[in-house]
C-alpha cells in the first residue's frame, strides 16, 4: 500500500520521528516485510527510529525481531504479553521519544505518505492517511469498502467524526498525545478512533492524505466477527464522550 504523493511545501527543519509498528504473530512476514519498512523511511527528511510493539504473539516475532534489531541501529523492540492492538499502540506512543510519531502496519507502510506528511506539519498536528478523502483510491474488496464507509458513517451519526477515516496510516505531533492519550479508555479497534475524536474535540489541528490502497495479502480478521464487538466499542465511546 502506498500514498499518492502531493506537492507540499518543503519543511524548514529536521524532524525526529518515531514509527511505531504494532506486531502479532508476524514471523512469516518479519524477514520481507520489516527490512523494507526500515528502508522505506530513507528518503525522508527527518531523523526517524523504528519501534515494533510485539503483542502476545506464540510464533517467535519478537525474537525475530530482536535478532534483526543488533544490526539495523534505527529498529527497536518493546513486548507485550498480551494480544491487544490498542495496547500495544498505547504503549509505542508512550515509548516514542520524536518530535512526530507515526503509526505504521508490518504490511501497510510508505515512506511516501511519511514525507507529505511531515510536510504538512506547519498546518497540521495529526496527518491521516485516510481511504476515504478525494484522490484516494481504495482497492480492496467490495465488502470491505462497505464495512469502512459504514463504520464512518455510525461515528458521523453517533460520536460527531468529521474526517472521513481514522484507522492505517497516522502521523500524530507529540504535543497532541501530551494532552489526550490519557483520557483514551478505548482499546483494540476503537484506540486510533478515539484518539483522533478527542484530538479533533481539543482543537488541534488534523489533515487527511489520499492513499492507494491494495491489500498485500488477505485479512487475517474475520470482517463479520468483528461487528458485535465494534458496536459495542462505539455505544461505548459515545456514553464516553458526552
Amino acid at each position: 500500500m502506498t500514498a499518492v504523493p502531493e506537492e507540499l511545501p518543503a519543511a524548514e527543519s529536521h524532524p525526529t520521528v518515531t514509527v511505531v509498528v504494532p506486531i502479532y504473530n508476524e514471523a512469516d512476514y518479519l524477514p520481507q516485510l520489516l527490512p523494507k519498512l526500515v528502508a522505506a523511511t530513507d528518503g525522508v527528511p527527518a531523523e526517524v527510529n523504528v519501534l515494533v510493539v510485539e503483542n502476545g504473539s506464540t510464533d517467535g516475532s519478537g525474537p525475530m525481531v530482536d535478532s534483526m534489531a543488533r544490526t539495523e541501529p534505527r529498529l527497536g523492540l518493546l513486548q507485550l504479553p498480551e494480544a491487544n492492538y490498542g495496547a500495544a499502540v498505547r504503549r509505542g506512543f508512550e515509548s516514542a521519544t520524536g518530535d512526530w510519531v507515526v503509526v505504521f502496519d508490518i504490511d501497510y507502510f510508505s515512506g511516501e505518505f511519511l514525507a507529505a506528511a511531515l510536510a504538512q506539519r506547519e498546518r497540521a498536528d495529526i496527518v491521516i492517511a485516510s481511504k476515504r478523502a478525494p484522490g484516494s483510491q481504495d482497492r480492496r474488496s467490495a465488502m470491505r469498502r462497505l464495512a469502512t464507509w459504514s463504520f464512518n458513517t455510525l461515528l458521523r451519526l453517533l460520536v460527531g467524526l468529521e474526517v472521513s477515516d481514522t484507522h492505517g496510516m497516522k502521523a500524530v505531533r507529540r504535543k497532541v498525545l501530551e494532552a489526550v492519550l490519557d483520557d483514551v479508555v478505548s482499546a483494540d479497534d476503537l484506540f486510533d478512533t478515539e484518539l483522533v475524536l478527542r484530538a479533533g474535540r481539543a482543537g488541534f489541528r488534523i489533515v487527511e492524505l489520499p492513499v492507494v490502497v491494495e491489500e498485500e495479502r488477505e485479512s487475517r480478521s474475520r470482517l463479520w466477527s468483528r461487528v458485535p464487538r465494534t458496536l459495542a466499542g462505539i455505544w461505548r465511546l459515545r456514553r464516553s464522550l458526552s
